[in-house]
């Protein structure tokens, strides 16, 4: 399945859902924690059927007793659940219709969570609140077709698009859970998370494990499993249970402790972890500073702060977790990066350990929940043994870097990630992710000119482009323009003789001109795609190659500056990135004002179809209140 095919599939599940749900009496927390229990199962079967085939085909056969049956020692060897005959999919889906199918969901989780002891008091048990007929229709949407024969980690893929979107819409205390998937591939690409001890002492859904997971399949062609051992501790017992669920539908094993971290140190791994990453929450008040587990905590090498904040506890965990060679990336207030008093004298010492590696500003709306700009924070104790590294430390200010979601959301394209991890290795002395992106961009680039002139060919338009005219990056805007305006034309002028009575009259001609204009809009809009693509490429490739030309790292004003341990304290130990990177020189001469309105574009009709929603569940209020 491609990621196309992929994205589409998901987009149309969870269509489906959504809607099912808005008809419904539930709120999206109450629907969410059932609906990605469905998901598990249907995932569970798919690889209990798979895996099932392949222990078949070696399994002994007796003489007089035949082939001995499947067991479940069978599956853990597979990688997958072993499934009672009542928690399979092929059973749910065949019931009677005067099955309590509430009760059978129920009774198919107990199942799996008897058979399994990570999994005991994990699964969702709450299908008895939901009406038979919602049930039923969510059956018929997870029984589609096309996850049938899927391969690879499809279902985890749609398991962590449906919890993203639970968490846009405000499940699971307020999508406190789920840290936006931008911020969680930021900090993953740059502690590269690749072996070893993988700590999250604050772990939500598990989204940092995951991610990991997809970074050492991705750059290693490896199992995870191969590679790391999985740690996380969560203090609220439903996102125990999405971490839990959510390594289980990856195929992913952890260690998943519930426990509040300020109190308690469930795994004890001070001084062990290769990789420690987490979102943890801001600001936190109330700490109780007096129990002698916090006074005397060994996770706290540079002493108790003494304001209410529990800022710098948890900065100082992260690094006490660390062995002598580990790295650690998390998210933090940005606030924190300039605190003063107890706090100060903390980073004080921490800058003076050689140890902090990267700070990244990012700007706002990077959160579900709340608007805030935060920083990411990134150690690296192997860096501090180094004379020469422990003295530098990166400055990355992305607070203009950013794609629009929506009028509350922004994220990080997959070409912006790739740039912010190329700069980073620069930084680091590897220059091959730069040179890898800019091949990358470049090869997308020609392809895509390659297609555009196929296309160009494919409609017939030498009315307006001779073919003689090879489309490239210089020429491509006009031809879209003037392909746009003939393509017009041409659709006025083909109603036009629709309406004629010799062509109304006339069924093979007829359809021969409606013919033509369904293949010239298919032509048409694949052109605008594809041109859009191309200058999309174009734009990172002379993003990344203009910012550094001489494609190795060098200080660019108002994004990124290495800066030295004795520049820091003459800063008054601030680790605030837009304090050193300074402003980018405003250059007016390259702006493209066609390229930005049709950025504008873009966002006016995705603020306007976010309004119409908006608009929808007001009138739905408003009818449910009876007005």
């Amino acid at each position: 399945m491609t990621a196309d095919q992929l994205k589409d599939l998901e987009n149309r599940l969870w269509k489906a859902a959504d809607d099912l749900r808005a008809n419904s009496k539930l709120t999206a927390t109450e629907y969410s924690f059932p609906v990605l229990g469905l998901i598990f199962l249907r995932h569970a079967y798919h690889r209990f059927i798979i895996a099932k085939k392949e222990i078949e085909k070696d399994l002994p056969v007796h003489p007089e007793r035949g082939r001995r049956p499947v067991n479940k020692n069978d599956f853990l060897t597979a990688k997958a659940i072993y499934l009672p005959e009542e928690a399979q999919w092929e059973t749910i889906v065949n019931l009677p219709e005067s099955e309590d199918l509430g009760e059978v969901l129920n009774n198919a989780m107990r199942s799996i969570e008897s058979e399994y002891e990570v999994l005991q008091g994990v699964l969702p048990k709450e299908y008895s609140l939901f009406d038979k007929e919602l049930l039923q229709r969510l059956i018929r949407i997870f029984n589609d077709e096309a996850l049938t024969d899927v391969k690879g980690d499809v279902f985890g893929r749609i398991y962590e698009y449906f919890l993203n979107k639970f968490a846009m819409s405000g499940a699971q205390e307020g999508g406190e859970f789920f840290t936006t998937p931008s911020l969680v591939n930021t900090i993953v690409n740059i502690i590269e998370p690749n072996h070893g001890t993988v700590f999250d002492p604050a772990c939500g859904s598990a989204g940092m494990f995951v991610q990991t997971a997809h970074f050492i399949e991705e750059e290693l062609h490896t199992d995870a499993s191969q590679k790391v051992t999985f740690f996380g501790q969560e203090k609220a017992d439903t996102n125990t249970k999405l971490a839990k669920m959510n390594m289980a539908v990856h195929g992913l094993d952890a260690t998943i402790l519930q426990g509040n971290t300020f109190y308690e140190d469930q795994h004890d791994l001070v001084g062990q972890c290769d990789f420690v990453m987490a979102n943890p929450p801001f600001n936190v008040d109330g700490v109780d500073k007096s129990k002698d587990g916090v006074k005397n905590d060994t996770r706290l090498p540079f002493g108790l702060p003494k304001n209410d904040n529990a800022n710098y506890l948890w900065i100082q965990y992260f690094y006490g977790y660390l062995n002598d060679t580990g790295r650690a990336g998390f998210v933090m207030a940005s606030s924190a990066s300039d605190a003063g008093h107890s706090e100060k004298e903390i980073r004080k010492q921490l800058v003076e350990t050689g140890a902090v590696d990267v700070m990244v500003s990012i700007g706002t709306k990077f959160f579900y929940t709340r608007s805030l700009p935060c920083t990411l924070w990134f150690f690296d104790k192997e860096k501090a043994q180094d004379v020469d590294r422990s003295d530098k430390t990166l400055m990355l200010d992305l607070r203009e870097v950013y794609r629009k979601v929506s009028s509350s959301l922004h994220d990080f394209t997959p070409e912006q990630l790739q740039n912010v991890h190329a700069i980073v290795r620069m930084y680091r002395g590897d220059n091959s992710l730069f040179e890898q992106a800019l091949t990358e961009y470049e090869s997308k680039v020609t392809e895509g000119l390659e297609r555009c002139n196929w296309l160009i060919a494919a409609i017939n338009v030498e009315a307006f482009w001779h073919p003689e005219n090879e489309l490239t990056i210089a020429n491509i805007k006009e031809a879209k323009r003037e392909l746009n305006s003939y393509y017009k034309k041409f659709v006025k002028e083909t109603k036009e003789l629709l309406k004629r009575d010799h062509i109304k009259n006339n069924k093979e001609e007829r359809e021969d001109h409606q013919l033509r204009l369904l293949k010239g809009e298919e032509l048409v809009t694949e052109f605008n795609e594809k041109a859009d693509e191309v200058l999309y490429f174009e734009k990172e490739a002379k993003w990344l190659s203009s910012r550094f030309p001489d494609g190795t790292y060098t200080d660019v004003p108002g994004l990124c500056k290495i800066v030295s341990k004795g520049e820091i304290a003459e800063n008054d130990f601030s680790l605030t990135p837009g304090r050193y990177v300074g402003v980018a020189a405003q250059i007016d001469e390259d702006f493209d004002y066609e390229e930005r309105m049709a950025e504008i574009k873009l966002e006016l009709a995705s603020l306007n179809a976010e309004a119409n929603v908006l608009a929808q569940q007001i009138q739905d209020n408003l009818t449910e209140l009876g007005w």
